[in-house]
């Protein structure tokens, strides 16, 4: 009898979570579908809609067209060779922060994430204080690479390093030296052991790791604007193009579902990988994995890792600082208090303020939205209904947040939602850049509470909200605040949509080194590289503050 009435409590309690679960989900659903879906789909049916008629024919017309044509083919080839050129150089990098421990390891790990949570704007201009005109090439070999196809791959592996380090390294740190040491035992080579044991373990970590920067890539916008001048234009700054020069958003809408296509199908093969990778493996804690290098083989690893961070890492950084002094010391800085009365109708250090604002009201948001969602996916026998969700949340990172900004002028210009006058409209676009971070920070640490502890206070009699705050909430508290900083760095550096929204008289930080990037005169271009390097900071110390508070589990980013 109390077997029977366990169940029933048991089977009550499971209906309460899955409504839990729906509820969850609503508010996440409903903030994608106004600020997403909405104004996505107003652009594109603004571009495709004659007389209210859908012309799709427009896709074939637009598909002949030779610049376009040459545009598809760049933005996909320049995304391989980047994907090939980020895994030959990252890997190493991931190998040895997995499986080697030497003083500095933590400050080396910490350097090379600090490109992922930079601004594509800040990544553009510091390369482009390398090889472009006036840069450190230039200055010491007369050698200029910005107008080449090989400043965008450099500045893209600069940028992506950190998502294999993290990626794959971090599964590497939890796989068993045993079983490869077990089959050096029995006579394999190092090479042959490794092949036969790691590399099938590490293959789904990898496949996600390309994928991701696959998806980076081929969505390139900042980089490719910067560094590519005229001459290169990937999908996404031909979108920009299209919409904020031409005004022709047919093509603008078309080049947009081509995009929206492939971003479907690359983040489909993403979770796919995931799925593989969190259902084959018996993980080990990385704690006891990392060794100190052993012999001049090793030790000549170490070393030409932390070579390839300085060159390609650290170098472009510093010689951003350098040009932002100058001659003039801190000439530029100054300047950047004063109002030109120019393309800034107020003065260019009020960017600051602005940015940090819009970031912790988009962190809010972001933390909220994405906290919610977390909460809906934290079980793993979830159907069809959830992955899809899930799959949702990640849409932002690839469809391009050119169209999203301009969708929102478009869509969100009449009552209850006229929103084009008011500041929100800024953070409500950079958190939804945010949220897949929120998500995917938090989601590992939730499904590794015991769900039995949830049971039990559902038995109990707790309702969900109760057991979620007595059982989830202490032990993902840390990973709540990682989450929250992550929402704050890339909703501080958000450029695509906030290019289209932000006001003349409230420019963010990347906005503003765009504008003044596209200004002549050697004032503005000391003043962009300033401003840049205040950007960096405030992301370099939002960085540094998340990996003292990280653990093992502190989810994929």
């Amino acid at each position: 009898m109390d077997l029977a009435r366990t169940e029933v409590t048991r089977a009550a309690a499971k209906r309460r979570g899955n409504a839990a679960r729906l509820g969850l989900m609503a508010v996440p659903v409903a903030f994608f579908a106004v600020f997403f879906a909405y104004p996505v789909a107003a652009i594109v049916a603004r571009g495709m809609k004659v007389d209210g008629v859908w012309q799709f024919g427009r896709v074939g017309e637009v598909l002949a067209q030779p610049d376009v044509r040459q545009v598809l083919w760049f933005t996909t080839w320049q995304a391989l060779v980047s994907t090939g050129l980020t895994l030959l150089i990252a890997l190493p990098g991931a190998y040895v922060l997995a499986r080697f421990d030497f003083p500095g390891r933590q400050l080396l790990r910490a350097v090379v994430t600090v490109p992922f949570v930079l601004p594509t704007v800040v990544v553009g201009t510091a390369f482009m204080a390398v090889v472009g005109r006036g840069g450190l090439l230039d200055d010491l070999w007369g050698v200029r690479l910005d107008t080449t196809v090989w400043a965008i791959l450099l500045a893209h592996v600069f940028f992506n390093y950190a998502v294999v380090v993290r990626t794959v390294g971090g599964l590497w740190s939890q796989l068993d030296p045993r079983q490869e040491e077990a089959a050096r035992m029995l006579g394999a080579s190092r090479f042959a052991a490794w092949r036969s044991i790691t590399l099938p373990a590490l293959a789904p970590a990898v496949s996600a790791a390309a994928l991701m920067v696959f998806l980076f890539t081929f969505t390139s916008f900042g980089v490719v604007q910067i560094l590519g001048g005229p001459t290169f234009s990937t999908l996404e700054v031909e979108i920009y193009r299209q919409t904020s020069e031409i005004f022709d958003l047919s093509t603008a809408a078309v080049l947009t579902m081509i995009q929206f296509a492939a971003v479907g199908a690359i983040l489909a093969l993403h979770a796919w990988t995931v799925r593989r990778r969190e259902s084959a493996l018996r993980l080990v804690d990385a704690a006891g994995t990392a060794r100190r290098p052993r012999g001049a083989g090793q030790w000549a690893l170490l070393g030409s890792v932390v070579a390839v961070v300085a060159v390609l890492i650290l170098l472009p950084l510093g010689v951003l600082v350098e040009r932002s002094l100058g001659a003039a010391g801190l000439g530029y800085y100054r300047a950047l208090t004063r109002d030109d009365g120019g393309v800034f109708l107020v003065a260019p250090i009020e960017a600051v303020g602005n940015s940090l604002r819009y970031a912790l009201a988009a962190t809010v948001i972001a933390v909220v939205i994405g906290g919610l969602a977390a909460a809906a996916l934290t079980r793993r026998d979830a159907g069809r209904l959830v992955r899809g969700f899930d799959a949702l949340l990640m849409l932002p990172l690839g469809v391009s947040a050119v169209t999203v900004g301009f969708g929102f002028l478009i869509a969100l210009d009449e009552p209850p939602l006229d929103l084009r006058a008011s500041w929100i409209l800024v953070p409500l676009a950079q958190a939804l850049v945010g949220v897949p971070f929120v998500v995917r920070t938090m989601l590992p640490v939730l499904r590794a509470v015991d769900g039995r502890l949830r049971e039990a206070a559902a038995v109990l009699g707790a309702s969900p909200w109760r057991a979620w705050r007595e059982v989830d909430l202490p032990m993902v508290r840390r990973a709540l605040l990682i989450a929250a900083g992550f929402a704050f760095a890339v909703s501080l550096g958000e450029f695509g949509a906030t290019v289209f929204i932000a006001r003349p008289d409230n420019p963010t930080l990347p906005v503003a080194v765009a504008r003044l990037l596209g200004r002549p005169g050697e004032l503005n271009y000391g003043q962009a590289m300033a401003l840049s390097t205040i950007l960096m900071i405030v992301c370099a110390v939002a960085l540094l503050l998340l990996e003292r508070l990280r653990t093992d589990r502190s989810g994929e980013f």
